[in-house]
C-alpha cells in the first residue's frame, strides 16, 4: 500500500502492490471507501475509488493530525470487502441491429455469432468498479474472456446515450449522448444520471450487475417512460 499526494487537498492510496489478482484489489478499495465513508472524518469533503486505489478529497484545514496516518489505520482495519450487502441491478438491454453499432465487429475479431455474443454478455455478473469518465458512467469488471477486443481506433464523436459497450477487459453504458471509443453492441431504455436526484447516478461502485436481452417494443415502452 502506497500513499501519493494529488496537491494539498487530496490523496491517492494505492494497493497495487498488495496482490495481482485484480478482483481482490477492486475487492480491497471498495471495502477501503466503505471503511472510511462509515468514518465520518471531518473534513473529508469525498472518497472515490478505482480498480486498484481510492482517491480521498479533503478541505486541509479542518482535519486535525498527519492525514496519511489516520487513513493508515482505517485502511489497516478494512481488510477486503464484505460488510454492506451490495445491490443487484438488471439492465434491458436491445441487441437490434440499429443499436449494436459495433456487433459484427466484435464477431469478426473473437468468431462468435452475435446471438453467442449476446449471450456471453447477458449471461455474466458484473461488478461496478468505479464511475466515471462522465457523470453516471459505471466501469463494469467481470467481461467474458470470450468478448475482450480493444477499443475503435478511430473513436465515435458521438455515441447515442444508453450505449452498452465493451472494450479490453470491461463493459460500459454510455449515460449521455458523448464521444467514445468502445465497442457498442447495444443499448439500454433506461436514464443512468438524473441531477435532481437525490443519488444522480443509478449505478454506484460495488453494485453488481445483470444484463437482461429485450425487444424493440419492450425498449421503446420502457425508453417513454423512463426519459419523460
Amino acid at each position: 500500500m502506497t500513499f501519493h499526494p494529488l496537491g494539498d487537498s487530496a490523496l491517492i492510496v494505492d494497493f497495487a502492490d498488495e496482490s495481482s489478482d485484480r478482483e481482490r484489489l477492486l475487492a480491497r478499495a471498495l471495502s477501503v471507501v466503505e471503511a472510511l465513508e462509515g468514518a465520518n472524518i471531518p473534513g473529508v469533503i469525498d472518497v472515490t475509488s478505482a480498480y486498484e486505489s481510492v482517491a480521498l478529497f479533503f478541505e486541509p484545514g479542518r482535519i486535525e493530525g498527519d492525514v496519511e496516518e489516520k487513513i493508515r489505520a482505517l485502511v489497516a482495519q478494512a481488510g477486503v470487502r464484505g460488510g454492506r450487502k451490495a445491490r443487484r441491478i438488471e439492465i434491458p438491454v436491445c441487441y437490434d441491429d440499429e443499436f449494436a453499432l459495433d456487433l459484427a465487429r466484435v464477431a469478426s475479431q473473437t468468431f462468435l455469432t452475435g446471438d453467442a455474443i449476446i449471450a456471453l454478455h447477458s449471461s455474466s455478473e458484473y461488478t461496478v468498479a468505479c464511475v466515471g469518465f462522465v457523470p453516471g458512467f459505471p466501469f463494469l469488471a467481470g467481461l467474458s474472456e470470450k468478448l475482450r477486443v480493444p477499443r475503435l481506433e478511430s473513436p465515435r464523436t458521438k455515441v447515442p446515450a444508453g450505449s452498452v459497450a465493451i472494450a479490453n477487459a470491461q463493459a460500459g453504458i454510455y449515460p449521455f449522448e458523448s464521444p467514445g471509443g468502445w465497442n457498442v453492441i447495444g443499448r439500454t431504455p433506461l436514464h443512468l444520471f438524473d441531477a435532481n436526484a437525490q443519488s444522480p447516478a443509478l449505478l454506484q461502485p460495488g453494485d453488481r450487475v445483470r444484463f437482461r436481452r429485450i425487444t424493440r417494443q419492450e425498449f421503446e415502452t420502457s425508453f417513454k417512460e423512463n426519459w419523460k
